[in-house]
């Protein structure tokens, strides 16, 4: 390889590296200003009024559902006791081969009723709708329906729901119980723009303690691979994404907390049933028919903990969600690929968009070319070993300074992790993360590109598996 070659990729590395700290330094700055005025605003706000009113409009929940016997009940019970007077729960059994349904049943009394469906979206058959024959749990359906994925468990939710607005969750997902009055009040507090979906952030359940689908106790995970994911769930909504919610650019609300205008999400469709990034695949649809259509429109983020979620603890389960992840994210923006640095679609377009090609799709291919890149200078001991070390040393401590950011952000602003045991853990993981979590998530990512150009099945989800929550039996 020629001098000149050489040079040419060094260049390239290096105005890759700088651009990276670039782009999430400005990120972190304006999360900061967003998030204390958020704070600030919620310390303020009256939600009481919400959750007593009978003025507010009806919201509907769907849940989808497969092979969940584990958590269905400590789901369902914390869906029934949100703090909100007018809330429907559509629980989706999308075809579950173990007993999900029947573990449903019995613990809330649900027998078959009869039910009128008129709808504009398409999804597999429905085989039945249970209902139950207590009071306690008059507002709770659940739908049983031959399993379509994902996506096409809540199309057949949308169509049942009859809320104004309704929200998605995981059912492996425990909520808050105040969720519906944080994710409602944006759509009511802009007079002169239409919000169209509000997204909650997502912690990690794992080692937590429940009671009755409530949040009892916060904990560190005691597995490594959970550890690592409660840094990365913290930088992407405490940092990332916030400030994308500034510059009005979010295009994912994720699929395990969402709320929706459900008109517009009628119009714009329904979910996809092609792709397995169906949550980010909607949101850039609602933006781009509300762009075509010259109709100011917001994505709001609510940074308040509001949602726990139990994550994977074998790097195998992991690599297939990861995987997943990139496979759904490509498909998004090749669909959408007319909405690159396209000044119509405003900040999604010229920014957003772009920003995600480049720091996310490209960023694991980038990272393991780089690799062999290096590897093959030192085969031929071409390495300038000095600009190497500062280089690596200025990215490493960057990493680690943008993590521990994240973690001061939600120390001071929300104070989970209560613990200075807790606090020194992740700090610890921070460190190690760079040459180890984040090189065997790259692998994965660069695993879901290879699958999405080269596999036949490419929207295959891959076989999960849940432990269950911890669970705190009352004394």
């Amino acid at each position: 390889m020629s001098e000149l070659i050489l040079v040419i990729f060094e260049y390239i590395f290096l105005s890759y590296a700088i651009l990276i700290v670039i782009h999430y330094l400005v990120l972190a700055i304006i999360a900061l200003f967003e998030l204390r005025k958020v704070v600030r605003e919620n310390k303020l706000a009256q939600y009481k009024s919400l959750m007593v009113s009978e003025r507010v409009p009806l919201v509907s929940i769907v849940a989808p559902a497969f092979n969940e016997e584990k958590t269905i009940v400590e789901n369902i019970n914390g869906l029934l006791h949100l703090r909100y007077s007018k809330y429907e729960i559509i629980v989706v059994n999308d075809g579950s081969t173990d007993e999900t349904l029947q573990t449903a049943i019995d613990a809330f009394d649900l027998v078959k009723v009869d039910f009128a469906l008129d709808s504009v979206l398409d999804y597999k058959p429905i085989r039945g709708i249970y209902r139950s024959n207590q009071e306690t749990y008059a507002n709770l359906i659940i739908v049983d329906k031959e399993n379509g994925g994902k996506s096409d468990a809540l199309n057949a939710g949308i169509s049942i729901a009859k809320g104004q607005y309704f929200m998605t969750i995981d059912v492996d997902t425990i909520i808050d119980p105040y969720v519906i009055q944080y994710l409602i009040k944006p759509f009511f507090e802009y007079t002169d723009t239409k919000v169209i979906a509000t997204g909650g952030t997502i912690r990690v359940a794992n080692s937590c303690e429940f009671r009755k689908g409530h949040l009892l106790n916060v904990n560190i995970p005691e597995n490594f691979l959970a550890r690592f994911q409660v840094l990365e769930y913290n930088r992407a909504f405490l940092l990332s994404r916030l400030a994308w919610k500034k510059l009005n650019g979010m295009v994912l609300i994720s699929g395990a907390l969402g709320m929706f205008d459900r008109d517009l999400v009628l119009k714009c469709g329904g979910y996809s049933t092609e792709t397995v990034g169906e949550d980010m695949e909607l949101i850039i649809r609602m933006r781009r028919y509300m762009y075509d259509r010259d109709e100011k429109h917001k994505v709001i983020l609510v940074p308040h903990p509001m949602s726990w979620t139990e994550v994977p603890e074998d790097w195998r389960i992991f690599g297939r969600q990861r995987s997943r992840w990139t496979r759904g994210l490509i498909d998004c923006l090749i669909t959408h690929r007319r909405m690159w640095f396209n000044p119509r679609y405003k900040v999604v377009g010229l920014f957003s968009m772009p920003t995600v090609i480049l720091y996310e799709w490209f960023a694991p291919v980038i990272q393991i070319l780089g690799i062999f890149y290096f590897t093959y200078l030192v085969i031929i001991d071409h390495v300038n070993w000095p600009f190497f070390l500062v280089l690596l040393l200025f990215v490493y401590l960057f990493g680690i300074a943008f993590s521990t950011w994240a973690l001061l952000c939600d120390h001071f602003a929300y104070h989970q992790y209560k613990s200075t045991k807790h606090i020194v853990r992740l700090l610890i993981i921070a460190w190690i993360e760079a040459f180890t979590f984040n090189l065997i998530n790259s692998f994965f990512s660069l695993k879901g590109n290879f699958e999405y150009f080269f596999k036949k099945n490419r929207s295959d989800w891959g076989k999960m598996s849940r432990t269950g929550f911890v669970t705190i039996k009352k004394p």
